[in-house]
């Protein structure tokens, strides 16, 4: 249990994310929410791209 609601990824996991973020930007009418998701998409295939990587994502 992360009590700051980090999430970690590693390569295998950002890998099976790349999916799910490009359903989204299909799916989203927002301009600056494409944005966003377009750089989320970006760094999960750097992740997915480099063996031993993670990403994490810190929580407030």
């Amino acid at each position: 249990m992360d009590p700051y609601g980090d999430t970690l990824f590693n390569e295998q996991e950002a890998q099976a994310a790349l999916p799910e973020a490009a359903e989204l930007i299909e799916r989203c009418t927002d301009a600056s929410q494409k944005a966003a998701l377009r750089d989320l998409a970006a760094l999960l295939e750097r992740c997915a791209a480099t063996p031993g990587s993670y990403l994490w994502f810190m929580g407030d």
